[in-house]
């Protein structure tokens, strides 16, 4: 027959995600021993729209983070949907995404620097750093 329902009370079921080196059902120290005021609502994060967030940081920002950083942000800009106006929220990304760049990810970004990036890149005249030229550091 089916399975059994969970008892009353019970947490919701785990389910897996993508973020690297958290169980589903991890609940940082900090949170967990904070007074009940501090914590309003806890809220899933679609792996896609945490993925999603964390390139957009790292394009759009130049924010480089991990995919548990895109999800912080992800919850964030979703608070900020709904939150009072003149309200102060605060997201902390204290992770970098260098450890990710070999992984999913990031896999969809070429090593190499494309034409438009080289533009860039040879846009200020005192700091280039342009692959197979010496590097420009003048102050």
């Amino acid at each position: 027959g089916p399975p059994a329902a969970p008892p009353a009370g019970s947490p919701p079921a785990l389910k897996p995600h993508p973020i690297q080196g958290w169980t589903p059902d991890f609940i940082p120290k900090v949170l967990d021993d904070a007074p009940d005021q501090l914590n309003d609502e806890l809220v899933p994060i679609p792996a896609a729209s945490a993925i999603a967030t964390a390139k957009a940081l790292a394009a759009k920002e130049g924010l480089l983070t991990g995919i548990s950083g895109g999800g912080t942000m992800w919850a964030a800009l979703e608070t900020a949907k709904t939150a009072p106006e003149g309200s102060v929220i605060l997201a902390m990304l204290p992770d970098t995404g260098e450890r990710y760049l070999s992984t999913p990810l990031f896999a969809d970004i070429e090593a190499d620097m494309n034409e438009e990036e080289l533009e860039i890149a040879t846009s200020t005249p005192s700091f280039q750093l342009v692959p197979g030229k010496e590097p420009v550091l003048a102050a």
